[in-house]
């Protein structure tokens, strides 16, 4: 996990030269329905932890990958990792995402290095690093300005929609997770929460004992901005997300 938010790293490393800390990049994710395996599974559907040679750790809580794509091509394996990378709350371990693919771990170890290879010979913007024994993406040194300028400038701004929607979410759910608010809102939301952080609105509150992700919670200027003595004072949040009472389930 980066250690400041504010802080960009250099360099590009691959798992024998860890490197350091950044900031992350943006992409889409969408959390699917749990379902017990049952065996043969559906035509379209495959379900998580039913291949007895395709890792450990996934029983019968099994999330079933409901119209996923065939991984057989080393494109669409490039690309599914891609889409787990960008929204992950700690790297990544290869174990893991092997197993949320359900591909063999030496076979994702070299998808990692490859895409990792790729990003530095083009010099992309963004670098995937293997860091604390996992995989993650980082923002590349060359445009530290940049970010950095984005950010300071983000905090005399007003709130976009997503800054708001992320806020509202922290709200009525913390503490709470940044993949946990990830998968609510459909997106990544790492940089929202930094700049949510950045303005004072929120703040971490400990970490996740079940993923070890860092937990965000609102401050009490939050409370000042919305004039409010206290959470309770939050309108009721069904009328306006009747579906609220799946996020717990996410």
């Amino acid at each position: 996990m980066p250690a400041e938010e504010s802080e960009v790293p250099a360099g590009t490393s691959v798992p024998e030269n860890d490197g350091e800390v950044s900031t992350e990049t943006s992409l889409p994710l969408e959390a699917d329905e749990v379902a017990e395996p049952t065996g043969a599974a559906e035509p379209d559907a495959v379900s998580a932890g039913t291949s007895g040679d395709q890792g450990e750790g996934a029983g019968d809580d099994a999330v079933e990958v409901s119209g996923a794509p065939d991984l057989t091509e080393d494109s669409e394996l490039d690309a599914a990792l891609e889409a787990l990378l960008l929204v992950v709350d700690v790297p990544a371990g290869e174990e893991l995402l092997a197993d949320t693919l359900e591909q063999p771990v030496g076979r994702v170890r070299g998808a990692l290095r490859r895409l990792s290879e790729g990003y530095a010979e083009s010099e992309r913007g963004i670098d995937l690093r293997y860091v604390g024994d996992g995989w993650r993406f980082y923002s590349r040194e060359k445009y530290a300005g940049y970010v950095e300028r984005y950010l300071l400038d983000g905090q005399r701004t007003k709130l976009t929609r997503a800054a708001l929607e992320t806020l509202a979410v922290i709200a009525y759910r913390q503490p709470v997770t940044r993949s946990r608010v990830a998968a609510v809102r459909g997106v990544n939301v790492d940089g929202v929460i930094r700049t949510l952080v950045g303005r004072g609105l929120i703040g971490e509150a400990g970490t996740d004992p079940e993923t070890g992700g860092i937990l965000y919670c609102t401050t009490e200027l939050f409370l000042e901005r919305l004039g409010l003595s206290s959470l309770k004072d939050l309108p009721p949040l069904a009328p306006l997300l009747p579906e609220v009472d799946s996020i717990d389930d996410v």
